[in-house]
Order: C-alpha cells, then sequence, then structure tokens
C-alpha cells in the first residue's frame, strides 16, 4: 500500500490576544500522498492558510498561538522537530509558494543568488556549479534568458515573474511536497493559467507531491485530483474533485458550487 507524504491528524489551532484565544483550525486530519494534487478549498478565513503556515512551521510560538495533533512528512514528525531541524526539512523536503511572491523574496539580493544559496545550503554545492544549478531551474520554470533573470532583482520582475522565480526556488531541491498557498491569486487570468500549467508539470517530473491551496473552484477543476472543503476550521467534505462537482454532498460545498457558476455566468 502506499504510503503517504503527508499525515496531517486531529490538528487543532488556538489562536488569540488580549480578548481570549479562539479556535481557527478545529480537528482537521487528511493525508496527501506522492505525486498527488490535492486542493484544500474553502472561503476567506476559513483556516486553510493557518493549516499550511501549520505544516510549514511557520506560526508564531508563544502562548498566543497553540498547536496540537499530529503533522507527519513520511516518518518525521514535524511538531517535534526544534527549529534548527525544521529550517534543514524547508526547502529540501517540503516547499511553499506564497500568494505573494514578495513575502519568499529578498528585495536586496537578485533571483540568481537566493536560488543559488539553495542549491548551497541543502546541496553543499560550490559557487559556479550552484550558479548553473540555478540557471537551469529558470529554464525549467519557462524563462528563455535565464542569466538576465539570475541577475534582476525582485523589484525589476514582473509579478508573474517573481512568482516563477518563487517556484523555481521551491522545486530547487525536488521536495516531496509543494505547498502552494492561493500561487496565482494576485495574477492576471492568462499568467495564472501558465504558472499553474509550469507548477504541475514540474511536481509530475519530480513525483512531488502539492497541496493547492485555493478559494477558486475553477483552479480545482483543472488541476486537483481530490479535494477537501473547510468550512470554520473544519473539513466538511472530502472527495475525488469530479465526485465533489457532480454530487456535493454537503451544503457548504453546493453553496460554493452554485457562486462559482453564477460569477461564471455574469
Amino acid at each position: 500500500m502506499t504510503q503517504p507524504v503527508l499525515t496531517v491528524a486531529d490538528l487543532r489551532i488556538r489562536m488569540g490576544g488580549q480578548d481570549g484565544q479562539r479556535t481557527v483550525v478545529d480537528g482537521v486530519g487528511f493525508e496527501v500522498f506522492p505525486g498527488e494534487v490535492l486542493a484544500l478549498v474553502g472561503e476567506s478565513g476559513c483556516g486553510k492558510t493557518k493549516t499550511a503556515e501549520a505544516i510549514m512551521g511557520l506560526l508564531p510560538g508563544g502562548p498566543r498561538c497553540e498547536v496540537s495533533g499530529r503533522i507527519k512528512l513520511g516518518e518525521t514528525e514535524l511538531l517535534a522537530l526544534p527549529e534548527s531541524a525544521l529550517r534543514r526539512v524547508r526547502g529540501r523536503d517540503l516547499s511553499m509558494v506564497f500568494q505573494e511572491p514578495l513575502t519568499a523574496l529578498d528585495p536586496v539580493f537578485t533571483a540568481g543568488n537566493q536560488l543559488a544559496t539553495l542549491y548551497r545550503r541543502h546541496r553543499g554545492e560550490r559557487a559556479r556549479v550552484a550558479r548553473r544549478s540555478a540557471l537551469e531551474m529558470l529554464r525549467r520554470v519557462g524563462f528563455s534568458n535565464a542569466a538576465q533573470i539570475a541577475d534582476s532583482y525582485p523589484h525589476q520582475l514582473s509579478g508573474g515573474m517573481r512568482q516563477r522565480v518563487v517556484l523555481a526556488m521551491a522545486m530547487a531541491c525536488r521536495p516531496s511536497l509543494l505547498i502552494a498557498d492561493e500561487p496565482t491569486t494576485a495574477l492576471d487570468v492568462t499568467t495564472q493559467a501558465r504558472v499553474l500549467y509550469q507548477m504541475t508539470d514540474l511536481c509530475r517530473e519530480s513525483g512531488t507531491a502539492v497541496l493547492l491551496i485555493t478559494h477558486d473552484l475553477g483552479v480545482v477543476a483543472h488541476f486537483a485530483e481530490r479535494a477537501l472543503v473547510m468550512k470554520d476550521g473544519r473539513i466538511v467534505e472530502e472527495a475525488p474533485v469530479r465526485r465533489l462537482f457532480t454530487v456535493p454532498q454537503h451544503t457548504h460545498t453546493q453553496t460554493l458550487l452554485a457562486d462559482a457558476q453564477g460569477s461564471a455566468a455574469r
């Protein structure tokens, strides 16, 4: 039997401030299998991004954020790892593409420098070899002018170009799991499709599983094989995408589909 790349079990996240804590993720559990694209879909504020941040270990520590449950990447219990070990896992075995690419890019370094740094850190490559690896990766995400892109700073690139650089960085070490959190929301429709096709093609070539976080059911229909529907911090439905669209079981799923069809008709 195929073993899951990622196992999330009874994940609970409580966050709060001076007015007390509230539960933002409540008993979430799911598995992601090698090579599949699993969509986590829901409206803004449903808890899907917090779920991704918990998997990546990006939630703030301390009493204002409590995380419990189990998150396993392969056989590694991520919630049990110290930050130093988690940093080694991130980028090598587990990567994330954020909604806003500038979140992941350092404005004071060129795109090529930031990409080459990953090869030096995780693969131990020397500077010249890392530069070659960076250029090759930029070509794989569709840049014919890879050297020019590598020597550019983030502010010199368009939004679509920046997101492709972030995708190159996320896939540099062929991680077992890529989390894509609304990766194309800020882009125009044509650029959205190009980035998503490049992302799924790269992951297919590398055998990388994808957890695709989105509110866009059109994206789910075109790129995911299985989907989880989230509402108020809970998974309310899980199904293969075709079945989800043809015979949705939960009323919230039915509402999301009706809203999407209404938007498409306008």
